[in-house]
C-alpha cells in the first residue's frame, strides 16, 4: 500500500510541476502582450493628442504626467519580470524532469 501512495504522490507532484512551468509560460507570454499593448495606448494617445488643439485639451493635461509615470513604472515592473523569468523557467524545466524520473522510478 505504502508503495501505491509513494506512486500517486509522485503523480501527483508531477502534475502540480507541470501546471507550475505552464503557467510560467503563460506568464511569459502575458507580459508580452501587455508590453504591446502598453505601446499601443501610448502611441494611440499621442496620435489622437495632435488633432486635438492643445487649449481644448487643458482640462486633461493635468493627468498626463501620472498616467506616464504609471505607464513607465508598469514598463519597468514588466522588464524586470521578463528578465528573471527565463531562470525560473528554466528552474521549472528541471523540476519537472526530476518529477518525472521520479514517478518512472515509483511506476516502474
Amino acid at each position: 500500500m505504502a508503495r501505491s501512495d509513494d506512486r500517486q504522490a509522485a503523480y501527483f507532484a508531477l502534475l502540480r510541476a507541470r501546471e507550475e512551468l505552464d503557467a510560467l509560460r503563460r506568464f511569459e507570454e502575458y507580459l508580452l502582450a501587455e508590453r504591446a499593448r502598453i505601446d499601443r495606448f501610448v502611441a494611440d494617445g499621442r496620435a489622437l493628442d495632435e488633432g486635438v488643439d492643445a487649449r481644448l485639451r487643458r482640462a486633461l493635461r493635468h493627468t498626463d504626467d501620472p498616467v506616464g509615470e504609471a505607464l513607465e513604472l508598469r514598463r519597468r515592473v514588466i522588464a524586470d519580470e521578463r528578465h528573471r523569468l527565463p531562470g525560473r523557467i528554466e528552474a521549472a524545466e528541471e523540476y519537472v524532469r526530476d518529477c518525472e524520473a521520479t514517478h518512472a522510478a515509483k511506476a516502474g
